[in-house]
């Protein structure tokens, strides 16, 4: 059954904490500014950015527009268009950690308010740094800005990730939030699902018949996810030192994507029911003992190494990193999901900074044929994969053996193929404006419900914890390699890594890194 459409509000103001941030000029302020192009944003609209920064009204518009100007891809950047984009965004000076300020911002509101004759319609975006996640809420709700009734507008919030540092962390935060919002008006958002490859993930396995059958431990061998950068920290070392690996992209990326694959299908595709099969795919994370930590978990850190006739500096050197920081830049893990679909089937996820190149797919490995029949070149048994590649060269292949041209019998490895730009030239879409858009339309499928996040911390918790005593190893890597090699050592015998190429198609002839 299919879900209802979903409209949006005559007007609408978004509200955006951490408005003269990093995360504002870089990505929601251009996807913003697709959606106004594209008229995807309610007909009356407008953009309050809030910080601490000392911009007005005046200011804050050409500093928006020049980082328009920066960020947008080659060809997006239209300087009338911008101008009149820029022409419904506001700033707010205050500070949002400062509750006695939130008066100013109930006045600024009702201002915008009469001039787009809105009805009190806030989405509130916190791209602030963690650390305010739980004062913007109390104090929305110590000026009312949180009620959504009858005699107001919609109220909505939007949460960046990390939500928590821990389990006992998340669950705070989720008690604050609720005691503020209904659940209905939370967006926990994380990127990833925004990406239409990611979505695709579902379209594959619930819109085509053929791969149901196949899809458990009955013909799947193994799984691998693989979410990896070729570059360091960058200006994000005082956040990404107190963060890591785990829990910047673990936690949440990487266990989404193993939900998209292990998931059950929905009765019905709507957010809740979509969100219940996510929740049941947490739940069934086999639990990690301390010496199943020690033996399924490898953590490394990147140091100095020579890579394409560059000297990169060791992640201990870069800026604002503590020179003795035990933070991990890499994690590979072999986990299980123990139910009757997947028990014993292992998935492998693995995530880097300083990686060979910038890649995010999963490979889902089959078993091979009960009995090997044809031979290979290399006298290799040739199982199909299935790999899809959700960055960069979006698309998905299927990798299986053919016979080769003339006498005998000798098979080789050849691929079936698809790829994003043979959509009609069609692009594939930001993923922000994907999920503000969402947001916007109040269709919350694609953003995580609050079980989630408690049922997730629950696995990788122990997992924090075994990591603090001082004898677990933190394995050193050169940058520009694939991790510490002792990673290698989580694999089931007989099998490696997936070292995946930066092209998607002829990967075995030829590999672009």
């Amino acid at each position: 059954m299919l879900q209802k459409p979903l409209s949006k509000p005559e007007s609408l103001v978004l509200v955006i904490f951490g408005g003269s941030g990093d995360l504002t000029k870089r990505k929601l302020i251009p996807s913003l500014y697709q959606l106004f192009k594209q008229g995807k944003l309610p007909r009356r609209f407008a953009v309050l950015g809030v910080g601490r920064s000392a911009y007005t009204d005046e200011t804050y518009r050409p500093h928006l527009d020049t980082s328009l100007e920066k960020y947008l891809a080659r060809g997006e950047y239209d300087a009338s268009m911008a101008e009149q984009f820029l022409s419904s965004v506001y700033y707010l000076s205050i500070d949002p950690s400062d509750g006695a300020q939130y008066g100013e911002l109930c006045e600024r509101l009702s201002s915008i308010d009469r001039e787009i004759s809105n009805p009190g319609n806030y989405i509130y975006y916190l791209s602030t740094p963690p650390s305010l996640y739980g004062d913007i809420p109390r104090h929305l709700a110590s000026v009312g800005l949180n009620v959504e009734d009858e005699t107001t507008g919609l109220r909505r919030i939007v949460i960046e990730k990390p939500f928590g540092y821990d389990l006992a962390s998340a669950e705070e935060l989720n008690r604050i939030y609720q005691s503020a919002f209904e659940e209905h008006q939370l967006y926990r958002i994380d990127h990833f699902l925004g990406k239409e490859t990611v979505q695709d993930i579902m379209a594959l396995r619930f819109a085509n018949g053929i791969f149901e059958p196949l899809w458990s431990r009955n013909y799947i061998d193994r799984v691998e996810i693989t979410a990896v950068e070729n570059m360091g920290v960058e200006s994000r070392g005082g956040f990404y030192d107190e963060t890591g690996a785990l829990r910047d992209m673990v936690q949440n990326h990487l266990a989404q994507l193993v939900a998209l694959v292990a998931m059950e299908p929905p009765v019905q595709f709507n957010a809740d029911l979509f969100r219940n099969e996510v929740v049941k795919v947490y739940q069934s994370f086999s639990p990690m003992s301390e010496t199943d930590i020690r033996e399924r978990v490898i953590r490394g850190q990147y140091t100095e190494g020579e890579w394409k006739g560059i000297n990169h500096l060791a992640y201990r050197d870069e800026d604002k990193i503590a020179a003795d920081s035990r933070t991990e830049t890499f994690v590979a893990m072999k986990l299980y999901i123990d139910n009757w679909r997947w028990h014993g089937v292992p998935f492998y996820i693995r995530t880097g900074k300083m990686m060979p190149t910038k890649v995010t797919e999963i490979v889902v490995h089959f078993k091979p044929t009960p009995h090997k029949m044809f031979a290979s070149s290399d006298g290799r048994s040739i199982p199909n994969q299935l790999i899809i590649r959700i960055q960069p060269d979006e698309g998905i292949v299927l990798k299986f053996a053919a016979k080769m041209p003339g006498s005998g019998f000798e098979v080789k490895k050849v691929s079936m193929e698809f790829s994003y730009d043979q959509l009609g030239g069609l692009a594939s879409g930001d993923a922000y404006s994907r999920l503000l858009e969402d947001c916007m339309l109040g269709d919350s499928t694609l953003f995580t419900r609050s079980d989630a996040v408690e049922m997730s911390w629950r696995f990788f918790d122990p997992i924090i914890k075994a990591w603090q005593e001082e004898d677990f190893p933190l394995y050193g890597y050169p940058a520009g390699t694939w991790g510490p090699k002792q990673s290698d050592s989580i694999i089931d015998h007989g099998h490696s890594w997936t070292n995946p190429c930066k092209n998607l198609t002829n990967s075995d002839l030829y590999c672009e890194l």
